[in-house]
């Protein structure tokens, strides 16, 4: 074996090979995306094609709209209608049960459903029992041709909500709001004074007030009953829900999943500083691009990811101040940041009604998790701390720190291995070619290119 060379040691062993593998592993993920996206927009564009060229009758599409109104839904409903006609296709059938969502995403859906009004396909909406056409989903609903509703169902309150927004931009929101319904329920022969009370007074209509209000066509007590009534039940079915890609971007396009993705990684790097393990440290980075791709799709405020920059930039100084302070003002900076990335003060892409929702993401769960993180927060500063104190006692710089600690081999030492000093991960190396099980106590006899050498403990030298 050569001779042992004794160097200063730290805590990070950020090597570049740690590094590229990194930005390799960050790499993958990012490409998988795009890989995803393309592969999963192509199905849901052909999908309802395939089905229609085996058929020898015009189809019946049904759209399963069972989810919050976002990018991820939006991208389902506009590719799932995207080049139907009426020489193969007989009808689309959204049915729905949502509690509401982006009003930005639900405008993209009443585009494309009045594209496709436009092409002669008729759209209907049928609100299953029990179920809900609510906030952003009654828009939706109001552009369809046809509403029926199943029992115990209920469509509306259709009032837009603006969080952090002033009295003129939710003026504006709700104004524009109060148009575009008063402007569908015309259009599609409703009564446009109850449409408009949806908007301006929050009125929500239970299945058989939305029949006598002459807002919906129909009530039907279930799915069959429905397509019954509507001379639907002959023609073959198509059904479309959303795709993993969909999905995926339904996880994402939530503030505050996006916040919680960027606060949870900048802890998982933090932690990776003390136990140097480049797993950790990948974790992190990719949660961190996956909050961020997030925040890009729901057009976030630049003021909140600016904060969420600042509080992560606070986790990290932990490392140097080892206190606390800057671990929990991190967290809770985040948090304020989390609730801002929501704001339509200055977002990332200017789109008309962005930052305003129906109803408002932010809900008693928000608090929750935010006390949730706060008291993760709390506990790993404490555990920092402890390993921190653990090296009080022991010279502050050289290979004098951690000459003589003793510690347990964590796995089998033979070439190499891994030991735990006081809570922390070390590589270590044997000495003098010793062979050390798992679970023996060891003692680090030096330092050899920052990675320990160790001997069993108890053994003389």
């Amino acid at each position: 074996m050569g001779k042992i060379k004794y160097s200063n040691f730290a805590f990070i062993d950020m090597n570049w090979k740690i590094i590229l593998f990194s930005i390799f592993l960050v790499s993958l993920v990012l490409l998988s995306t795009v890989y995803i996206k393309s592969s999963f927009s192509d199905q849901n564009q052909n999908s309802v094609e395939i089905y229609h060229s085996a058929a020898t009758q015009k189809n019946l599409v049904i759209i399963d709209l069972y989810e919050t109104i976002d990018p991820g839904s939006a991208s389902m409903i506009c590719s799932a209608l995207s080049g139907l006609s009426k020489n193969t296709t007989s009808a689309v059938v959204i049915c729905m049960n949502t509690p509401g969502g982006y009003l930005t995403s639900m405008l993209q859906m009443v585009t494309s459903i009045n594209q496709t009004e436009a092409q002669g396909v008729p759209v209907y909406t049928y609100v299953v029992p029990d179920g809900l056409g609510a906030s952003a989903g009654s828009y939706v609903a109001m552009a369809s041709d046809s509403i029926w509703m199943g029992p115990g169902s209920e469509i509306g309150p259709s009032t837009p909500i603006v969080v952090g927004g002033t009295s003129l931009e939710e003026n504006h929101t709700l104004n524009g709001m109060e148009a575009l319904m008063s402007s569908l329920a015309q259009a599609h022969g409703r009564n446009v004074t109850e449409a408009a009370n949806m908007v301006y007074n929050d009125v929500a209509l239970s299945d058989s007030q939305a029949l006598t209000e002459k807002i919906s066509n129909g009530v039907a007590a279930n799915f069959s009953a429905f397509l019954t009534a509507n001379n639907l039940s002959s023609y073959r079915q198509a059904t479309v829900s959303e795709s993993y890609y969909d999905q995926l971007l339904s996880f994402l396009s939530n503030s505050v999943t996006d916040g919680i993705l960027i606060s949870i990684g900048s802890l998982a790097i933090l932690l990776d500083l003390y136990h140097r393990t480049a797993f950790l440290t990948v974790v992190g980075l990719v949660m961190i691009i996956l909050g961020l791709l997030g925040a890009q799709l729901i057009d976030a405020s630049l003021v909140g990811i600016a904060m969420l920059i600042i509080g992560s930039a606070l986790i990290f100084l932990e490392f140097k101040t080892s206190h606390g302070i800057a671990l929990i003002s991190g967290i809770t900076v985040d948090l304020f940041g989390t609730f801002l990335l929501i704001s339509p003060q200055y977002d990332i892409t200017y789109s008309p009604y962005a930052g305003a929702y129906s109803p408002s993401p932010i809900s008693s769960s928000f608090y929750v998790i935010g006390a949730i993180l706060i008291v993760l927060g709390i506990f790993l500063a404490y555990y920092l701390h402890r390993i921190i104190r653990s090296q009080v006692g022991r010279p502050a710089t050289g290979w004098e720190s951690l000459i003589n600690a003793r510690g347990i081999a964590d796995t089998d030492i033979g070439k190499d291995g891994w030991v735990s000093i006081d809570g922390v991960r070390w590589k270590a190396i044997p000495y003098e070619n010793e062979r050390i099980e798992k679970g023996e106590p060891i003692v680090v006899m030096g330092i050899k290119n920052l990675t320990l050498v160790v001997r069993k403990d108890g053994v003389k030298e």
